[in-house]
């Protein structure tokens, strides 16, 4: 299996430039059984004014757009989050595309930011954590944020996960946490962790970049820097089941 990050970088333009701009990226990127992109890359985290002017129903354009692209490649695309409208509710949802175009999960970010952040105040959470059948095995997808709740990753590994999937929004202004819980979460559920990361700026906040491919065992084995890049790895899922045999320590756990 390969994984590919697409690290875009976000600019504050319109969303049809920002979709013309993602397509193209997914144009460019490496051959891949399975291609991520960033979270809320059509309107950018940080212009919250936008979020609702910029907000779609699922079968908008934006998701259409994507729908077609996953199936003109032939592969798995997480398309990463956009606001998604339903009646006068927002969400920030991502979307798991199949090789065949269709919406194979769809996941509502369960943890909204609220520290210098109104994303609290005009969306609304999701209830529940998403887990997912791939060919390699079952996926989990978490955004951003969540990755500092580390019950919520636990909860999906005892439904059987070993992939964590993570678009994010991450701030360089805390770098350090995100290179620390990337690693964290991947290392203590015994499991691969594929983060993209934005890149770029949004109403004038930078993001950190450093999209991570983490395998069981904590060791990172493809990060970004800052800037814009594709970040990409060969996975080999056995990985998964000789790490846990190895060492039990999710069969060792007292409750």
């Amino acid at each position: 299996m390969r994984v590919t990050s697409i690290q875009m970088e976000i600019k504050d333009r319109h969303k049809e430039e920002n979709l013309e701009a993602a397509l193209n990226l997914l144009d460019q990127a490496p051959s891949s059984d399975l291609v991520l992109l960033p979270e809320l890359w059509p309107c950018g985290y940080f212009s919250f004014h936008r979020y609702r002017e910029d907000s779609e129903p699922i079968d908008g354009p934006t998701v259409s757009a994507l729908r077609e692209k996953a199936s003109a490649m032939g592969t798995h695309i997480l398309m990463g989050s956009l606001v998604l409208r339903e009646d006068d509710d927002l969400f920030n949802a991502a979307l798991l595309l199949g090789p065949a175009g269709g919406i194979m999960a769809q996941y509502r970010k369960i943890h909204l930011f609220g520290y210098q952040s109104e994303e609290r105040k005009l969306l609304t959470a999701g209830k529940k954590p998403t887990v997912v059948d791939l060919p390699w095995g079952k996926a989990g997808i978490t955004t951003c944020y969540d990755l500092r709740f580390p019950e919520l990753y636990r909860l999906m590994v005892d439904q059987g996960v070993s992939i964590f999937l993570v678009p994010s929004a991450w701030p360089l202004a805390r770098l350090d946490s995100w290179r620390l819980f990337n690693r964290a979460r991947a290392h203590e559920n015994l499991s691969y962790l594929f983060s993209c990361n934005c890149a770029g700026t949004s109403d004038g906040k930078t993001f950190a970049g450093h999209s991570m491919i983490v395998d069981p065992s904590g060791e990172v084995l493809a990060e970004g820097g800052e800037d814009a890049c594709y970040v990409s790895a060969d996975i080999d899922q056995q990985r998964v089941q000789d790490v846990r045999k190895e060492f039990s320590a999710l069969n060792d756990r007292v409750f």
